[in-house]
């Protein structure tokens, strides 16, 4: 009888927040045959070492094969306490809310992922994460997804642009954005799942806000310069003696065809031009390969390095973050596209094997304990 009037009151809920939501029991299971092939910015990722050379026992994280996805709006996370209401139940709802600009943001939510956040949280509250320094920490929550599968065109899976929260596989980049948004979580023992998600979004989106496909921090340099903004990293290339990266970043706009979003859309086409044209009024440094192995005694565990490349048109094309070798010895974690989410026993090494490897970009994530910094965008309504 409780689960009928929690039942009844989420729905009351729903109807009286406002008459432009329109819930629609909505459950969709993803097929298995992949996506179209997108070329995407990390194009020159070959010869990944393999070699699983690591300190710290990965946890093992069940993993369903087939997970069934939900989509749900941010603000039913403000329902979690109603009675008997699991998260599951939840999230069966599709909601589409447009936020102040009235525009309409989706997210894409899995139960399975608050699950296995979960589980992250539960390891890091075991190991006492939380009194380490930054990028300890984010060293740590990276080795705890040692062994995780890569998958590419995770972002690019639907026609409109969803906030993807995935934990079971990554991309490069989104490896990176997921330790990083869970690190400054812990940093700040803020172990809210909602709260994740924002952080998420604040990563990925120019302003941290998403807005289409063009909002989306595309070359990974923008990444850096916006969350350089907002105080979530420091890109330190030029204190470690960087020299520019002299060429104008157009990979996208120049193979528009390869990207279904800008070859169907016009717009949006022009909004990468327009990013593109504001990218040339800024600086990318990088630091040359023969030069790697000379900085190793500036590096910190956790550094996000991104592969500078000698691709015409683009920054980078692969990330990943520092790690510290139990020999004291500085490698690389990263999701590797040969498999796995892996550790590569030495950085300058790795980097001489990439194809087009030129050098590399550094920032540093700043820690969320220091004071005047922000850990969270306001939560939407």
């Amino acid at each position: 009888m409780r689960n009928f009037w929690g039942l009844a009151v989420l729905g009351l809920t729903i109807v009286g927040v406002s008459n432009s939501l329109i819930p629609a029991l909505v459950v969709f299971v993803p097929q298995s045959a992949a996506a179209e092939p997108i070329v995407h910015l990390q194009t020159a990722r070959r010869n990944a070492d393999l070699s699983p050379e690591f300190t710290e026992a990965s946890p093992n994280v069940e993993v369903t094969n087939q997970p069934t996805i939900f989509s749900s709006s941010s603000w039913f996370w403000e329902l979690k306490n109603l009675p008997q209401i699991s998260y599951t139940q939840l999230l069966d709802l599709l909601v589409r809310q447009p936020d102040a600009n009235h525009i309409t943001t989706e997210t894409v939510a899995d139960p399975e992922q608050i699950a296995r956040f979960e589980l992250v949280v539960k390891y890091a509250k075991q190991q006492n994460l939380q009194a380490r320094p930054m990028g300890e920490i984010v060293q740590a929550i990276g080795n705890y997804f040692l062994g995780q599968p890569y998958a590419e065109g995770l972002l690019d899976k639907s026609g409109t642009e969803k906030l993807v929260i995935t934990l079971d596989k990554f991309d490069c980049v989104l490896f990176v954005e997921t330790v990083l948004a869970i690190a400054r979580g812990v940093a700040a023992q803020d172990y809210d799942y909602p709260n994740f998600v924002n952080r998420i979004e604040s990563q990925r989106y120019l302003n941290g806000k998403i807005n289409g496909y063009c909002s989306r921090l595309h070359y990974f340099s923008e990444w850096i310069n916006d969350n350089q903004k907002r105080e979530t990293v420091e890109n330190i290339t030029a204190k470690l003696g960087g020299v520019p990266l002299d060429k104008k970043l157009n990979f996208m706009s120049q193979h528009r065809s390869s990207y279904p979003q800008m070859r169907q859309d016009e717009a949006t086409y022009q909004c990468i031009v327009n990013i593109e044209t504001d990218l040339a009024k800024s600086t990318v440094n990088y630091i040359p390969k023969n030069q790697i192995k000379n900085i190793y005694s500036d590096l910190k565990p956790g550094d996000i390095v991104a592969v500078a490349t000698d691709v015409k048109g683009l920054d980078v094309t692969h990330t990943g973050l520092v790690y510290r070798n139990a020999d004291g010895n500085l490698g690389l974690i990263h999701a590797s596209p040969a498999g796995q989410v892996v550790v590569a026993y030495d950085l300058h090494r790795y980097i001489g094997r990439v194809e087009s490897a030129i050098g590399i970009v550094v920032a540093r994530a700043i820690d969320p304990r220091q004071n005047g910094v922000r850990l969270n965008e306001p939560r939407r309504r």
